[in-house]
């Protein structure tokens, strides 16, 4: 078995068309038809499922993906290593995060990286909880800035650098904008902007625990992505909301935090450095070293 073999399955495995796998590798159908066979027969199983129609994964196929992503990764990393340390150390790093992570976090941790790293190239992807760790784990991003505690099970690991807590968010001209504290009983019959379950299943159970415990049942009014647009949703008068306290350093005149009466002891919430350990080379290493240092 050849590394050449691997990447052609992990392309065919993408594309589940031989023809555009054919395409991204340079090369012809035919002969790459003819590899997969010859692997296929080496393995001793069909990776694929062929149709005139259709080409899909076997179960054999999905269980040796994952193991050849990372050995592809990894002999990679191997001449990626050797070259950083023969010409000094460089490359580049996918960084994704969720919005909330523009406050306080990122700007804090992006101009020390890029101080003590220079010539590490950082590529930017805005995305949702899911969507960081899914591309986390298909190793299509080397770290990410993810809301915690992570609400499935995954084998992403993670470092809390950034620890919060829910505040209300009111619009500027609410009954109790001028109120110190609010508490919810103080809200109970007022219009609540939730959270999507789907797309930010994190902050949703988060906040679903803390009504659990307060024996509350919000009258959901509208539900959101992003905390961003939970936050113009407030400003705009379509209800209350509650956002992680970092947010307030991005947000609209309209719209008023207020410390949420008696204080919640739970749930806790933060931001964390997220990596694959499958993947993770030594920039990874790198970042994360580093975001863990600013948040002592």
């Amino acid at each position: 078995m050849e590394l050449r073999q691997l990447t052609q399955f992990v392309a065919v495995a993408d594309t589940l068309n031989f023809r555009a796998a054919a395409e991204r590798l340079h090369m012809t159908q035919p002969p790459l038809s003819v590899s997969i066979r010859k692997l296929e027969e080496e393995i001793g199983a069909e990776l694929f499922v062929r149709s005139t129609h259709q080409v899909r994964l076997t179960k054999a196929g999905e269980a040796a993906l994952t193991d050849a992503r990372a050995a592809l990764f990894h002999a990679e990393e191997v001449a990626r290593i050797a070259r950083s340390t023969a010409h000094g150390f460089s490359g580049g790093l996918r960084v994704g995060f969720v919005g909330s992570a523009k406050n306080i976090l990122l700007p804090r941790l992006l101009p020390a990286f890029q101080k003590h790293y220079p010539d590490i190239v950082l590529k930017f992807s805005e995305l949702t909880n899911a969507e960081l760790i899914d591309s986390l784990e298909q190793n299509h991003l080397d770290v990410g800035i993810v809301r915690v505690p992570l609400s499935r099970r995954s084998d992403i690991r993670y470092i809390t650098v950034e620890r919060d807590h829910f505040v209300v968010a009111l619009p500027t001209r609410h009954r109790l904008a001028a109120k110190e504290g609010v508490s919810l009983d103080d809200l109970r019959d007022e219009p609540f902007i939730d959270y999507t379950t789907s797309d930010l299943p994190g902050l949703h159970a988060l906040t679903s625990i803390l009504f659990e415990e307060a024996k509350f049942s919000p009258r959901v009014s509208q539900e959101a992505v992003q905390v961003q647009t939970v936050l113009f949703l407030v400003e705009s008068g379509f209800g209350w909301a509650l956002v992680p306290s970092s947010s307030s350093r991005r947000a609209g005149t309209g719209v008023r935090f207020r410390q949420l009466v008696p204080a919640a002891p739970r749930p806790a919430i933060g931001l964390a450095v997220a990596y694959n350990p499958t993947f993770a080379g030594v920039t990874v290493q790198r970042f994360c070293e580093l975001a863990e240092t600013l948040a002592r």
